[in-house]
């Protein structure tokens, strides 16, 4: 079974190195964590939303200012008319089919209202700064995240060189070990335990080789690059770990950090977005004055006036009878003829302003002003509470890190005494087993002592600058490997 195992994943291996070996005259790129950071912040599908959200409340930011400007509204109409009606313009009835028109602009601006959209507008221009720190939080929790996957991919390249290391001394060992037992000077049983110790080993690096394809599979998805065989970071040589400085404290670092973390600068944003709200709340209980004026005119199809191209008759209307004889009274009448009044001169005669002020004061509206009040204030009291919560979960964050940060400088202090301890322990099994005076069980085991200290030095070392790292980065300074 273990057998089966081990050729499977050495197939699977052979055939990712195959098919991500550069070809001939290819000029592959060599990705530095700053290319893998940059390349996150550009392509995050989670960065991009919140461009999104940020654009948003740009725009809802330009409204409330407009909304402090006066408003501006115009309307027309062309109006039929069948049957009976009272034309609006001549006070008539119309009994035929009339056509009508009506134009209107009016305006309308807020005096006072509470200072409602006044705080409003400030509402929304915070707003707007808190999801831009919201925008760099998500930058810095996937630029932390890139480090990580990042020291990952350099943790595990340095532990396939060891199984490499490793299995070479091994493989030599084993061909040393056929030639003694072909001469006769050393069991078989030696040989068959320097054998499946090389057995063990090649799938030791078949592990490590697997383990670094996962890490390297894993950054490219954290960045959202799309996935490729090659894909290779760049290996720095790095620094040689040093304790920190012991000026540098948990608490120094969270007196810089709560003054400038975004998610901090975010929270007391939120905190006084809380308190433009309650004031617009109160608001809804103030009185309204507001300042309007119109214009309208309009035309109708009934309006009439004396046709000036056609002359007038004058005419008699019988008035009444004389009483004695019984003659007709007549009255003399000038008869005018008749038209429509034209467009223009309706539009200029109907025309209509109004100008007037207008005060609105609540007294009664089922207690919902007081209620956006009570809402208000239990909002602003939960963004108090998120502030502190916010502030207390960094603190916790930063002196968790720095006490990581602590164990594992002292780790990897002991491990780097251990693994100098094992080394010369390994030196002279070696030189035992070579002479023949300790079994190849006793020599196997002295070096799997070795390779574990080794493995136990490189993961304290990583552990310890990735620590270091995320401290460095709560005070200021930018994500980066320091190099030698």
């Amino acid at each position: 079974m273990h057998t089966h195992r081990f050729f499977f994943r050495l197939l699977a291996v052979m055939i990712f190195i195959i098919a991500g070996a550069p070809k001939p005259g290819f000029s592959q790129k060599i990705w530095t964590l700053e290319d893998c950071i940059n390349y996150a912040l550009q392509n995050n599908l989670d960065i991009n939303k919140q461009l999104f959200t940020v654009e948003n409340n740009k725009d809802v930011l330009l409204q409330s200012t407009l909304n402090l400007l006066p408003n501006l509204n115009a309307n027309g109409t062309n109006v039929w008319n069948f049957g009976q009606t009272i034309d609006m313009y001549t006070n008539t009835f119309a009994t035929n089919t009339v056509r009508s028109n009506n134009f209107y602009i009016s305006s309308n601006v807020t005096l006072f209202s509470g200072l409602q959209k006044v705080n409003t507008l400030k509402a929304n221009k915070i707003n707007l700064l808190a999801s831009k720190y919201d925008l760099d939080v998500i930058k810095n929790n996937i630029s932390l995240s890139v480090a990580g996957y990042y020291l990952d991919i350099l943790f595990n390249l340095e532990l396939l060189d060891v199984a490499r290391e490793q299995l070479a001394i091994t493989t030599s060992q084993a061909e040393r070990m056929q030639k003694l037992v072909d001469a006769g000077s050393s069991a078989r049983g030696d040989l068959l335990n320097i054998q499946a110790q090389k057995a063990a080993e090649k799938l030791n690096l078949v592990d490590a080789e697997n383990r670094l394809y996962i890490s390297n599979l894993s950054l490219q998805q954290l960045i959202d690059l799309p996935v490729t065989h090659d894909f290779v970071v760049e290996k720095p040589s790095l620094k040689q770990v040093l304790p920190p400085s012991e000026k540098i404290t948990a608490e120094i670092i969270y007196d810089h950090a709560v003054k400038t973390r975004p998610e901090i600068k975010g929270a007391e944003l939120r905190v006084e977005i809380a308190r433009k709200r309650l004031a617009i709340a109160r608001g809804y209980i103030q009185p309204t004055l507001s300042l309007s004026g119109s214009w309208g005119t309009g035309y109708s199809g009934v309006a009439e006036q004396i046709d000036p191209t056609k002359p007038s008759v004058l005419d008699t209307v019988p008035i009444g009878f004389v009483r004695k004889t019984g003659d007709l009274v007549v009255m003399p009448q000038v008869v005018h003829s008749y038209r429509v009044k034209s467009f223009t001169d309706q539009l200029r005669d109907n025309s209509n302003q109004s100008v007037g002020f207008y005060l609105n004061i609540p007294i009664f509206n089922g207690w919902s002003g007081r209620t956006a009040i009570n809402q208000a204030k239990i909002a602003k009291s939960e963004a108090d509470l998120d502030l502190a919560i916010k502030s207390r979960d960094l603190r916790k964050l930063i002196e968790q890190s720095f006490a990581d940060a602590v164990s594992a400088l002292q780790k990897f202090n002991a491990s780097q005494e251990k693994v100098h301890a094992q080394e010369e322990a390994f030196k002279y099994a070696q030189q035992k087993f070579d002479v023949g005076v300790m079994t190849s069980f006793d020599y196997n085991n002295s070096k799997k002592d070795l390779t574990k200290s080794q493995s136990d030095l490189l993961q304290a070392k990583y552990d310890f600058i990735f620590k270091t790292t995320i401290l460095d980065f709560y005070m200021g300074n930018p994500i980066k490997i320091d190099r030698e």
